[in-house]
């Protein structure tokens, strides 16, 4: 005989689904998040490296020794061009491609499938392979324009998803909306642009920091594509990182990777605001 639990609509019943079935995902999770998360805190103030074998406080000293020389600030200023190109680029893309192909039609259909296989593609193979096309020309070796081409191509691996969430967000809108606004005498254009856009808000928010964040932390298209160069005018802050540590110096690296994560919480946290303000606007 089953015993049939109910409850409140709406809320779970504890002896149908008890708490501690989240034992093994809150164990995973502080033991590969948590807890590296903290000794990341904690190295970033010691002498850690290859070359001793005890590990020491400094205080401060390893912020002062990055600021000092300049290559920190250098290397945060790459990573915040980066990931601002990356961003106009994967939404302009993304939207451009969710415009053109919101019809519900058989090529369309294929066309979406196509532009999403990238998305599905690993990083570093998309890296290589356009490593490959560009080899023996200069868009990956001028000093100027190389960081513009690499955000290029790391925008054309995401801007498949940009364009999901803008289809998405396109096919939510009640097509009355466009309806009672053509009986007002706006054309399609205006239509499009005064009242449809507008209602995009909810996707632009989502597309922009997502874009933002995920090219903040980029390393797999930049290592393969460039490696950091040339003249290091490619090195975003987790390549830097990744050569910091490489070298032995594993409290420096520790300390940029902290850099990294404070960085993109500044960032992250008054986007999000901004973007959701613009919402409420809108």
């Amino acid at each position: 005989m089953t015993t049939l639990v109910t409850g409140a609509p709406g809320t779970i019943n504890r002896r149908t689904h008890p708490l501690w079935f989240l034992a093994p995902a809150y164990g995973l999770l502080l033991v590969f998040f948590f807890l590296p998360t903290v000794f990341n805190f904690i190295y970033a103030f010691t002498d850690w490296s290859g070359f001793k074998a005890a590990i020491n406080p400094v205080g401060f000293e390893n912020f002062s020794q990055l600021t000092s020389d300049g290559t920190l600030f250098r290397a945060l200023r790459i990573t915040l061009v980066y990931a601002v190109l990356v961003a106009v680029f994967q939404n302009l893309f993304g939207f451009l491609l969710a415009v053109l192909l919101e019809r519900d039609t058989v090529v369309n259909r294929i066309a979406r499938t196509f532009f999403l296989i990238p998305v599905l593609m690993s990083a570093l193979a998309v890296g290589y392979i356009f490593q490959a096309l560009f080899k023996g020309t200069t868009l990956l070796a001028d000093t100027t324009w190389t960081i513009v081409v690499v955000a290029l191509i790391h925008a054309w691996k995401w801007m498949g998803l940009s364009m999901l969430i803008y289809l998405a967000g396109l096919k939510t809108i009640s097509l009355d909306v466009t309806e009672a606004a053509s009986i007002d005498g706006a054309s399609r254009w205006t239509a499009f642009w005064r009242i449809r856009v507008p209602l995009l808000a909810p996707a632009v928010t989502f597309n922009v920091a997502t874009a933002l964040l995920g090219s903040m932390n980029g390393f797999d298209i930049v290592q393969a594509t460039t490696g950091g160069g040339p003249a290091r005018t490619t090195e975003i802050l987790n390549i830097f990182i990744y050569r910091t540590f490489g070298q032995g110096l594993f409290a420096q690296a520790t300390t940029m990777s902290l850099m990294l994560f404070l960085l993109v919480a500044l960032m992250a946290f008054p986007v999000i605001y901004v973007l959701r303000k613009r919402e409420e606007v809108l």
